[in-house]
């Protein structure tokens, strides 16, 4: 059972368009398309090439939103392709806030969790900057991490009962520490929609639309180093398991099932990085959610 207030209404959030401000870093991976595919609705089909579709993640710290000040790490299975579109599809969400739960659970469709995010900073070991980083990181893109001395250490844990720690989402990103009063360089200011599809979670079964639609300063900065906190285990195993549960213990299939996505939702994070941007001044409108079917 997880430490959601699901008695609480959503009130704060008002009437959409809901508004966010803060930084975030999106991140894109390459996911092995067969990880992605357990993870999205059969209503899809897979963007794929090669064997692989775009996934990763989306990491924001809001200072201001309808539920307050809150942390929220999005993790991307893939993209699907819905004629004429082609949306991104979140197989995990979890944030520290039990209004901003509830909200993403209910009216969003989001497959959201009540997490901890505990942060402190870390020396940064990288190498030194050189003249031609320095020069990238003047017009926006370079490595911002290159040139500073430390980083930001963000351990997220799902909030679950006492279990084992091989029973929870835990897993460490270091990324680049804001400082103050910097005279980097933020990147040009720009506009852009983030449309995703949502639902189909037993708070929502519907299959929903919406969009993000930002403004932020955007720049391409190094990708963010990614640790498992908890021991690996082999996916194809969790698999097989799953598969082979007898119909007679439904309850511990189900476990086991959630457990097993728990998984490949790790094993999107730790996919291959191919680019990160980071959104600094960001101002972000989310749409009220289309019903695409029921």
């Amino acid at each position: 059972m997880e430490v959601a207030a699901e008695t609480k209404t959503t009130t704060g959030y008002g009437k959409p368009p809901w508004r966010f401000t803060g930084r975030a870093v999106y991140q894109l991976h390459l996911v092995k398309s067969e990880v992605a595919r357990a993870l999205i609705p059969k209503d899809f089909r897979l963007v794929e090439a090669f064997g692989y579709t775009l996934g990763g993640f989306f990491l924001a710290n809001y200072d201001h939103s309808p539920a307050g000040v809150f942390d929220e790490l999005v993790v991307i299975a893939g993209i699907v392709w819905n004629p004429p579109t082609s949306c991104a599809w979140a197989s995990k969400v979890l944030v520290n806030s039990n209004e901003a739960c509830f909200h993403g659970r209910r009216e969003v469709g989001l497959p959201s969790h009540v997490a901890r995010f505990t942060k402190r900073l870390a020396a940064d070991t990288g190498r030194r900057e050189s003249r031609v980083n320095r020069f990238l990181n003047m017009i926006g893109f370079g490595p911002a991490t290159a040139g500073l001395r430390f980083r930001m250490d963000t351990q997220v844990t799902k909030i679950t009962v006492p279990t084992p720690v091989t029973e929870e989402f835990s897993i460490n990103l270091l990324s680049p520490a804001p400082e103050e009063n910097s005279k980097m360089w933020l990147g040009p200011r720009i506009k852009l929609s983030l449309p995703s599809f949502s639902g189909r979670t037993e708070y929502n079964p519907n299959l929903l639309k919406y969009s993000c639609q930002m403004e932020c300063r955007v720049r391409v900065i190094r990708p963010l180093k990614i640790f498992r906190s908890s021991p690996t285990t082999d996916i194809g195993a969790e698999e097989q398991a799953v598969e082979n549960q007898n119909s007679s213990s439904t309850n511990q299939a189900m476990e086991k099932t959630k457990d097993y996505r728990r998984r490949l939702s790790l094993s999107v994070m730790l996919s291959n990085p191919i680019l990160a941007l980071e959104f600094n001044c960001m101002n972000m409108n989310v749409e009220n959610p289309l019903i695409i079917s029921q």
